[in-house]
């Protein structure tokens, strides 16, 4: 018997929230979790993934950086997984590339996947990380 596709959501969003867990980023990572589904209502699914990039780095790293070029990947490997709406597209840039280059139901259509796998993160990283002193 397969898996539904919520079934499949919240088991990528849960493994992806267990593997940062002991990350010292990683409540910094739960509060852009817990601000992006309002970013992705506000101004879409391109400029959210944009946003993250831009406050990411180009190199794997700690802090602030590390925590939004985690949750920018996390992102890709959802939409760009073989039977994701961008299959093959797991790089931030190359997601937001094929989302520049294909149709607009497309992209409502990954907005839309993402806002579902996105309620099972954000569950799964109050759940599984500690909050951080701030707040």
């Amino acid at each position: 018997m397969s898996q539904t596709l919520d079934q499949l959501r919240a088991k990528d969003a849960m493994e992806k929230v267990l593997a940062l867990k002991n990350e010292d980023w990683a409540s910094e990572y739960s509060s852009y979790v817990k601000r992006l589904g309002a970013a992705l209502i506000m101004n879409g699914l391109g400029q959210a993934l944009a946003s993250e990039l831009a406050n990411g780095s180009e190199r794997d790293c700690g802090g602030a950086a590390g925590a939004h070029n985690r949750l920018a990947a996390n992102i890709s490997t959802w939409l760009g997984r073989k039977d994701g709406t961008y299959p093959g597209k797991i790089d931030p840039k190359n997601l937001l590339s094929a989302m520049m280059k294909e149709d607009q139901c497309n992209y409502l259509v990954a907005q839309a996947d993402l806002m579902k796998w996105l309620e099972w993160h954000k569950k799964f990283c109050v759940a599984f990380i500690p909050k951080s002193d701030k707040e």
